[in-house]
């Protein structure tokens, strides 16, 4: 792992396979272990270099204020295209997660010769907060489990993960991964001040990030091929978002993972590096 400065800002990223291997940019969401290691690594085996890297305001990147981002996700999408360039290569596959994944669809909108792929990862083409009425939103009973939880103690690493375990029970995610990921995740966040773990474990940042303006309408833009990954048991974005992406993007390719929910299960990891490979 290693930092790279760019936009005046610095990232922190993970690289995986030759310098000089074809790029994979993977947009955290919103720190890099979002991605599985098991998939970085698919893609290194295959003959990519596959980077990984936080978000601003997560991980090792620079974090200043995530109650009050100085930052909109414009910004956010011309970090990955500034990446992309400082990494070298050429164009590079783009592939973003969760709410990286609206970073992903901006970057490939606002940059379009940086990129030469796009991968979308359980995502949606509208910002955090209400969406369009032909979208689903969050499962209500779930989110109402999920937001009745006390938090935990930020300073208490273990009540953290179980915490992040317990969540990932209700979203139909796997328990035992969510809680080695919200570990490693602890380990690496720069502080255990509550505005700060909500950014890493959450990504809570977002919803105070200006997302303006609208980009869904943009989608028929696109001109990279791309691949549009979803979890048919996905209660915080269901696969109606992954389906409204994939009708909009011309050619796009729209993989359903018929047993997976929000997070990207280790037993898929195979299927969705085997897909990213046929983009190039």
């Amino acid at each position: 792992m290693t930092t790279v400065h760019v936009n005046g800002v610095a990232l922190g990223i993970e690289s995986f396979g030759a310098d000089d291997a074809p790029l994979v940019l993977l947009v955290g969401g919103t720190t890099m272990l979002s991605w599985p290691d098991a998939l970085c690594e698919r893609l290194a085996a295959a003959g990519r270099r596959a980077v990984r890297y936080d978000l601003r305001d997560s991980g090792a990147s620079t974090t200043t204020d995530p109650e009050a981002p100085a930052y909109t996700l414009r910004d956010l999408a011309a970090d990955a295209a500034a990446l992309a360039e400082a990494l070298g290569g050429g164009p590079a596959h783009l592939a973003g997660i969760g709410v990286g994944g609206m970073v992903a669809q901006v970057a490939v909108l606002d940059h379009p010769a940086a990129f030469s792929a796009l991968t979308l990862v359980g995502t949606r083409a509208v910002a955090p907060g209400p969406p369009d009425d032909d979208l689903p939103d969050h499962d209500g009973p779930t989110m109402r489990r999920l937001f009745a939880r006390p938090q935990p103690d930020w300073t208490d690493r273990e009540a953290v993960a179980e915490f992040a375990a317990v969540g990932a029970e209700i979203r139909g995610d796997d328990p035992a991964a969510a809680r080695a990921v919200a570990a490693r995740v602890w380990d690496r966040t720069p502080g255990t001040a509550p505005p700060v773990q909500l950014a890493n474990q959450l990504g809570m940042v977002f919803a105070r990030l200006d997302c303006a303006p609208r980009w869904r309408e943009r989608l028929p833009e696109v001109q990279v091929p791309t691949l549009v990954v979803h979890g048919r048991r996905d209660r915080f974005f269901p696969v109606g978002n992954g389906e409204a992406i994939a009708r909009a993007v011309p050619g796009a390719r729209l993989l359903v993972l018929e047993d997976a929910a929000t997070a990207l299960p280790g037993a898929a990891v195979g299927e969705v590096a085997e897909a990213m490979l046929t983009l190039g």
